[in-house]
């Protein structure tokens, strides 16, 4: 079993690209499934997440074939499949974008079927606005042992007007690809705003898609027969780029990030400049130090352009060493994203969780521990806290954190960090049972 391995307490120094964005990846991919053409994607994080939806594709009939490590090329135009065979299941339960099939394999098949979504298990989050939407432009949608079952009447979906009742980025990206080839005109209101829908509708729009407004409230698309293939530039991870800015501010350091939009790190550099942090802002790049003593703050996620609740963890870590009591709220999710909070218990950490808030009272020191990643962005917290953390720190279950992180390790050595990947056998409960006490 892969675990990471920390000795904490040395500031981090030096420069790293930003790789592209992850949530933007894992929509794009499955929306190349409606181009009939050769799409060429590039700045795609190597990452284990777009590795599992190009394995999808592959097995589903498309041409994938890989340019370098950060640029593909996508054939969709022969695949006939619009259902996932059996042996495709397991992998589609292990991440929760594989929803995006659904209305991939609609706007492209008029019918689809698919698992339910996994990914990261941090409380309960419904698909009931993905349903309501692709209801909406006329889906019959089915769900029955673990299964999703779509049909679109007369073969083809027709454009329809559809609110959401709680902004949804996961639902607004799966009508938006639905709606690009139904037939007519769709309107989405209430809509999520985050970089990477803007980038998902710049990317349809390259192949030959009419969508307008994403950024907006309201988003509107005239529906094409079909998309042709082209060439695209994902845009760079707003939320890695905020976790290595955390880190910085829990341990001290300078550090140059390039290959941001920084105008997507607002939200994130406001509140690290509460916290006594400087962030400078270039044309593509941003600059984080931090020498002196972090200050508390409160933090309340919303979704874009507010604080993004894929931030709450890594915030959470850098503020238990703050001074003063702090208050971390999870405004996007009803409940389960403080299940890693036991974990920072465990180095030290003086959290209380009451509903929808974490109460942290800032400690001298954390102190080195052996850990779990719950999610992903969880196990990015305990990486950060084990980098601030006096003495080592294990980070088990990192097969979270490689979902989302391209590279990790490799990046926070390049700054300093004292962090390796080791590979330990897992005790079983004979080796438990077998061992001597005393």
């Amino acid at each position: 079993m892969e675990k990471y391995v920390i000795r904490g307490g040395k500031p981090l120094h030096g420069e790293i690209e930003i790789s592209g964005a992850k949530n933007a990846a894992v929509a794009i991919i499955p929306a190349a499934l409606m181009v009939r053409g050769v799409c060429r994607l590039e700045n795609l994080p190597e990452i284990s997440d777009t590795d599992t939806l190009l394995h999808i594709l592959t097995y589903l009939g498309a041409d994938v074939r890989m340019i370098n490590r950060s640029t593909v090329e996508l054939d969709c135009t022969h695949v006939q499949m619009d259902s996932l065979p059996e042996e495709m299941w397991n992998m589609t339960r292990k991440i929760r974008a594989s929803y995006y099939l659904i209305g991939a394999m609609l706007g492209r098949f008029g019918r689809a079927r698919t698992t339910m979504p996994g990914g990261c298990n941090f409380g309960v989050r419904p698909i009931d606005q993905h349903i309501k939407g692709l209801t909406a432009l006329g889906a019959d949608i089915r769900m029955a042992g673990g299964f999703i079952n779509a049909t679109a009447s007369d073969g083809r979906l027709k454009g329809g007007t559809v609110y959401l009742d709680k902004v949804s980025v996961g639902a607004t990206i799966n009508i938006m690809i639905a709606a690009a080839t139904a037939e007519g005109r769709t309107v989405i209101e209430n809509v999520a705003r985050e970089p990477h829908i803007v980038d998902l509708a710049n990317f349809l729009n390259s192949m030959g898609a009419d969508v307008r407004g994403a950024g907006t409230d309201v988003i509107k698309i005239r529906g094409v027969r079909e998309l042709h293939g082209g060439s695209y530039t994902l845009i760079p991870d707003q939320i890695e780029a905020g976790t290595y800015m955390t880190a910085v501010a829990a341990v001290g350091g300078a550090v140059r990030l390039s290959n941001v939009i920084p105008k997507h790190l607002e939200c994130i550099s406001t509140k690290l400049r509460e916290m006594n942090v400087e962030v400078e802002e270039g044309d593509d790049y941003v600059l984080i130090r931090r020498d002196g003593p972090l200050h508390h703050t409160n933090v309340k996620t919303k979704p874009y352009p507010g604080f993004p609740t894929d931030m709450q963890p890594q915030m959470t870590a850098v503020l238990c060493c703050a001074p003063g009591v702090s208050v971390v709220t999870e405004g996007v999710w009803n409940n389960g994203r403080f299940k890693y909070v036991a974990e920072l218990k465990k180095m030290g950490a003086n959290i209380e969780v009451d509903d929808q808030s974490a109460f942290i009272q800032g400690v001298e020191q954390l102190t080195g521990a052996t850990v779990k990643a719950c999610d992903l962005r969880a196990g990015a917290a305990m990486v950060i806290a084990g980098l601030s953390a006096q003495g080592v720190t294990k980070v088990e279950d990192v097969v979270y954190i490689e979902r989302g992180y391209q590279d990790i390790v490799g990046k926070f050595r390049a700054l300093g960090a004292d962090i390796t990947c080791i590979d330990e056998p897992e005790e079983t409960e004979a080796d438990l049972s077998g061992r001597k006490i005393g």
